[in-house]
């Protein structure tokens, strides 16, 4: 169900749809194509559909274009849930077969790129193709770890605690370091700017923000990449911001080339988000891609 459009600060004039009794914010653009499938971008972790205004500016040119609030973020309602790759699943597929209605070529950075994946994977018959940007989610030679066991179960016994986890957040949550930690992923720091910032901070002053942000040291592991990968049935597209501190892009690309070796990549001069840092050669290089397909 559609309701009125509740967000007169969007830059993109989005509109809300219910799903399980929440409201989920999505923001569509561009026309219709024949031949082309529709394409369905999805935001990282504590970002939004805000995080794609660049590329939706010039993919809409070609393109029908969606972009969506996973729940739990951006203008989306943030309830009191268990937050998981298997929610923001079940979301998605319900959002493409409700409202899209028709199989699309999903987008997703980092967290995004996670439940994109198990979409595509679990739900094989809402995309016809993936693409991954500096992708999260675990594989499973990740239960090794590089710390003791010990120091990391205290760690995450503290942060467990509901005060630990809401300093933590407050802290996180504040402008100035929503800007240090930017300046620190983006490698482009022109991209950096007092929007994206407020972009970021916004939502995190919802009610309920807090509880999500908790959430994540709660959430069990989910599916991992790997067994994602051997059950996915539609062409891979990898663009990697190989600047990136978060993640060792190089390494993690031979992970995904090991179980999806008929992947199509490319390694870009970005940090952890090239479509926000350098959207006109990510963009050209989606545009080319669902093209041949």
């Amino acid at each position: 169900m559609q309701i009125a459009d509740l967000s007169s600060q969007s830059p993109s004039r989005g509109q809300y749809w219910q799903w399980q009794g929440h409201n989920i914010y999505y923001v569509q653009a561009g026309k219709k194509q024949p031949n082309r499938h529709p394409l369905l971008l999805i935001h990282g972790f504590g970002a939004s559909t805000d995080h794609w205004q660049k590329n939706i500016a010039q993919l809409q040119e070609d393109f029908e274009v969606w972009a969506i609030d996973l729940l739990g973020f951006g203008r989306s309602a943030k309830p009191k849930l268990q937050y998981s790759g298997d929610l923001w699943r079940d979301q998605l597929k319900a959002f493409i077969t409700e409202i899209i209605g028709q199989p699309v070529i999903l987008a997703g950075n980092s967290l995004g790129g996670y439940a994109s994946l198990c979409v595509a994977a679990q739900c094989p018959e809402t995309a016809k193709g993936l693409i991954l940007l500096n992708s999260a989610g675990p594989f499973s030679d990740t239960q090794k770890v590089t710390k003791p066991k010990r120091v990391q179960k205290i760690t995450r016994s503290i942060l467990l605690q509901p005060w630990a986890s809401y300093l933590l957040f407050q802290y996180m949550r504040r402008p100035g370091t929503i800007r240090k930690t930017l300046n620190k992923v983006y490698y482009n720091k022109e991209a950096v700017t007092e929007q994206l910032v407020n972009d970021i901070y916004r939502p995190s002053c919802d009610v309920g923000a807090a509880q999500v942000f908790a959430s994540v040291f709660k959430t069990p592991q989910g599916e991992t990449v790997d067994n994602l990968l051997t059950q996915l049935p539609h062409p891979l597209l990898m663009l990697w911001g190989e600047k990136d501190p978060w993640m060792n892009a190089q390494e993690r690309g031979k992970k995904y080339r090991q179980y999806y070796p008929n992947l199509r990549e490319y390694y870009l001069e970005a940090g952890h988000c090239p479509h926000d840092e350098i959207p006109e050669k990510v963009n050209s290089l989606i545009k080319d891609w669902v093209m041949s397909l």
